[in-house]
């Protein structure tokens, strides 16, 4: 299979046109006409996963995150990320973005988060479209309803082990039924968590005053997990 083809595959699923219009996807360096029959797929394209894509002999670095971010005027060889993309070249290996199209896709990455955690999924949390399927985050429905403390519990037990582990804002015995859940940072969502009605919202990178100001206005209870 050709690298152009996977591309179509990805930006079928992906589509461009749905990533926010600060965002940065797409291919960032490769020959569209290469074969590809290996894919290394992560969340960050750092210089470890470049660097095991090429200890793989993958032709394709698949990242979630974006390498430029921010608009750069070159990639020299001596800059951080110049460095990557060189190493990526030199070694044939093409390196492409889905980021915030992959959250806002079905199934997209809220929808795995709402999976993982054990959600039958409902709608998005902000739909793209007026009673569309797509969009950023998801609200979904715990089987039965539980209390905070084991439903953080049922959070940090379903997710990759990390440093920072998994933070918990609210009454320990609420009972928690209906969850929104948003991957990558979500507190820009918290005014939209509580007006949807949910009991809990789980999100990363919940910064301190607007979270504890969401819990002292009786917002839904907050689940903090890494930025997956």
């Amino acid at each position: 299979m050709k690298l152009a083809d996977v591309i179509v595959a990805l930006e079928t699923a992906y589509p461009p046109k749905t990533a926010e219009k600060w965002d940065a996807v797409g291919l960032v360096c490769g020959d569209p006409d290469e074969d590809v029959t290996k894919i290394l797929v992560c969340v960050d394209p750092t210089r470890s996963t470049v660097d095991e894509a090429v200890e793989q002999n993958a032709q394709l670095l698949l990242a979630h995150h974006p390498l430029l971010l921010r608009g750069v005027n070159g990639v020299p060889a001596d800059d951080p990320k110049g460095a990557l993309v060189h190493k990526l070249i030199r070694n044939r290996t093409a390196l492409y973005c889905a980021h915030t199209n992959a959250d806002s896709a079905l199934p997209g990455v809220s929808d795995a988060l709402a999976k993982a955690i054990g959600l039958t999924v409902m709608s998005p949390l902000e739909a793209a479209e007026p009673d569309g399927d797509t969009g950023t985050g998801r609200i979904g429905e715990l089987a039965e309803a539980e209390p905070l403390k084991i439903f953080a519990q049922r959070v940090a037990d379903a997710l990759p082990v990390t440093v920072q582990g998994v933070r918990a804002a609210g009454d320990p015995e609420r009972l928690i039924k209906r969850v929104a859940v948003c991957g990558g940072a979500g507190d820009s969502y918290l005014a939209t968590a509580a007006r949807a009605g949910v009991d809990a919202y789980v999100t990363a990178d919940l910064r301190h005053h607007p979270a504890s100001e969401h819990i002292e206005s009786g917002g839904p209870a907050l689940v903090d997990v890494a930025h997956w």
